[in-house]
């Protein structure tokens, strides 16, 4: 995207990944099972994707749906799937892991992240669980995360907007013995001191629930340059015989014959909305 604005849109198949780019994506985040938040995809998966698209392709890294606390056996499954990942092209990694008292978990992150280098890492939106918002964006920053990919710490970006504000504008002081502050709001008038946003040190992208109606009012208030969505429609399946009375998955199951890619139309919507926003 041009001047400077990037839009990610998330898949689970080889036709949403195409039809992002068709629209005018500039990276792909690549993982499976969506109405869960997203988990690990295949390595076929990300073959095929990689075989068929351009742009980057950033891979999740979550072994499960539900909470970011997570087991030994589950650390070790997400670092063998860092290897494959890397071993088959991925051009980039999403993940974030948290401890029981809702705060980063520097120890494992440090660790994934050592896993995952030279790859660039987003962590994802276990952000927005975080007990303190600000103090894990920090922490985030000291272990050297690309982006943060957040909704606010609420249900959707736009109800999140004012937090994802803050967090671009989030800045410290630095004076000359080296001490920092973090500080919210407000400016310095020393002349022995500097500030530096978090949009200098750490991106934020904007990131749940954004549609074609509300994206400019969340790229205007946030300030962000990224901004991460699925651009999804329905599509009916091309299954002639039909038993209906059949559900594959559990009690909040999906229709089983209908099935949700990424709309080229709706994505070269947004990236043009996203373009005239600035």
């Amino acid at each position: 995207m041009s001047d400077g604005l990037l839009m990610e849109v998330c898949v689970d198949s080889v036709e949403s990944a195409i039809n992002a780019e068709r629209g005018g994506a500039g990276r792909i985040e690549l993982c499976c099972n969506l109405l869960e938040g997203g988990t690990t995809p295949s390595t076929g998966l990300l073959q095929v994707v990689k075989e068929n698209v351009r742009i980057p392709v950033y891979v999740m890294i979550r072994p499960r749906g539900g909470d970011f606390l997570y087991s030994d056996w589950e650390v070790e499954v997400m670092k063998r799937d860092i290897e494959q990942m890397k071993s088959h092209r991925a051009d980039g990694l999403v993940f974030g892991a948290l401890t029981e008292d809702g705060r980063v978990d520097t120890e494992l992150c440090m660790e994934l992240l050592a896993a995952s280098r030279p790859l660039p890492v987003t962590f994802h939106r276990a952000f927005d669980m975080v007990h303190d918002p600000v103090v894990a964006l920090e922490a985030l920053v000291s272990l050297g995360f690309e982006r943060i990919l957040t909704s606010g710490c609420d249900s959707s970006a736009l109800e999140g907007l004012p937090v994802i504000k803050r967090l671009v504008e989030q800045f410290y002081f630095t004076v000359p013995d080296r001490q920092r502050w973090s500080v919210h709001g407000g400016r310095s008038h020393a002349s022995d001191r500097f500030t530096i946003t978090a949009k200098g040190r750490i991106a934020i992208m904007p990131g749940g629930g954004i549609t074609e109606r509300n994206l400019q009012r969340i790229l205007e208030g946030s300030g962000s340059q990224e901004f991460h969505c699925s651009a999804r429609s329905s599509k009916d399946s091309s299954m002639k015989f039909r038993n209906c009375n059949v559900s594959m998955g559990g009690a909040l199951s999906v229709p089983e014959y209908a099935v949700k890619v990424a709309d080229v139309t709706k994505v070269r919507t947004l990236n043009a909305i996203a373009r005239n926003t600035l």
